[in-house]
């Protein structure tokens, strides 16, 4: 569920129009809803707490995902901590109020820098994910006089998602240090004492809708665990990644958080752990849209129908990254047969297209549309490419609104750079 819904015919976010918002803020613009964002955290966090085994599990969400200061803080202030995989990204999660011992610190190439402020910062544990950034670890670690929590990254050989480029955990991928490497690994860094192994980790994939692959993974790490402890060392943590799935259409199938949970607790049931959860789409992506307005229709000979809007690749660049689908709707409710439509931008690419024959409502000039489950891997991942300027950001928190990451100006996007002194 969210919460972006018709009345009377116009398209709300929450309480504000998006008509208003178009009107005040301009467009192309992100628009976010703090009750959807909200809600979603509580329903995995309820679907977790249902089970014994997963009481008290740390929901750490992926700011890869959405790295809005607005939306991070909202997120905190439901408890929920923080995955993150650069330095940027903990001064963020910090910044947004989330407690460095709730910040995971992954990904698989930190530098030494990134590694001493996350010592520094305090975070709950350090993933690594091979032997040479252990082997690097423990070397800053130990010029700081430190010994930080740290997990293992475990490539389980079970890759899944919504696409080849965001499968993590297949065996040509290069996250995580192979199953059969892992064991003797955990040792290794239970041997030096500028470390503290605490657990295992694992991260397969992103927009998974099917849970076994999953399952397979979680079994992967459980049976771990119980060697790793047969072998008198210690694992009192799983982190078990995020990649749960949405619907991006209104007909997608997915599994819910409550499956989600139900077969993660038979997994862990007797196996005191303390678990964590990585969700990054799950919990934002259908908590945002993109609204744009139409600049044209450009009609053929041949019947080919383009809608030419006002955002881009550059600013949402998963259908052309991805092939992704994202649902169009017209702002206001239109009458009238639907017909097909080439939907695309105007930057100077072919692959500035989103669509390709999507039927919609007749539309004309000056019409807005949203492009809906564009909360996670949308406003992160845009750019100023042909120099177009970043799409603003808004939150919507039941009647008001506030811009949260403002559009530049021409002036703040020239003065970045800067001319050498021999061509003035």
């Amino acid at each position: 569920m969210d919460h972006f819904q018709y009345r009377d015919g116009a398209l709300h976010a929450e309480d504000v129009p998006l008509e208003t918002l178009a009107a005040t803020v301009g467009t192309p613009a992100y628009v976010y809803s703090t009750a959807t964002l909200t809600r979603h955290y509580r329903v995995l966090r309820d679907a977790l707490e249902a089970h014994a085994c997963l009481k008290g599990a740390l929901v750490a969400f992926a700011v890869k995902a959405n790295s809005n200061l607005a939306v991070l803080a909202t997120l905190a202030r439901e408890g929920s901590g923080a995955d993150t995989v650069s330095e940027g990204e903990i001064r963020r999660a910090l910044a947004a109020g989330v407690p460095a011992d709730r910040i995971i610190f992954s990904g698989v190439g930190k530098t030494d820098g990134e590694l001493a402020f996350a010592i520094a910062a305090g975070v709950r544990q350090i993933n690594v994910e091979s032997a040479a950034e252990l082997d690097r670890l423990i070397a800053v670690a130990a010029a700081a006089g430190a010994a930080p929590a740290v997990a293992l990254r475990v490539n389980p050989k079970v890759g899944a998602g919504g696409h080849a480029k965001i499968t993590t955990g297949g065996e040509g991928d290069k996250f995580g240090v192979p199953a059969d490497e892992a064991l003797a690994l955990y040792a290794r860094a239970a041997a030096s004492p500028h470390v503290v192994p605490v657990g295992l980790a694992c991260h397969i994939g992103s927009q998974i809708t099917d849970l076994a692959p999953l399952e397979a993974a979680f079994r992967l790490l459980a049976d771990m665990t119980r060697t790793l402890r047969s072998q008198g060392l210690e694992v009192t943590r799983l982190d078990l990644g995020g990649g749960l799935g949405v619907p991006y259409s209104g007909g997608a199938q997915t599994a819910s958080p409550a499956d989600y949970a139900a077969m993660t607790a038979r997994v862990l049931d007797g196996l005191e752990v303390e678990a964590a959860f990585e969700p990054g789409r799950l919990l934002a992506a259908n908590a945002g849209v993109l609204l744009s307005r139409v600049i044209q229709i450009t009609e053929r000979a041949d019947g080919r129908r383009f809608l030419v809007l006002d955002a881009a690749m550059n600013d949402l660049v998963r259908p052309a990254m991805y092939d992704a689908f994202h649902e169009v709707k017209p702002v206001v409710a239109r009458d009238g047969d639907p017909r097909p439509y080439d939907i695309v931008g105007p930057v100077c690419e072919t692959g500035d297209t989103f669509a390709r024959g999507r039927p919609l409502p007749p539309l004309a000039a000056g019409d807005l549309v949203v492009f809906t489950g564009a909360g996670a891997y949308g406003a992160v991942m845009s750019s100023e490419y042909n120099t177009r300027p970043l799409v603003p950001e808004v939150l919507v928190d039941g009647p008001r609104h506030a811009v949260v990451r403002p559009r530049p100006t021409w002036a703040e996007m020239l003065a970045r750079d800067h001319v050498p002194e021999w061509l003035r």
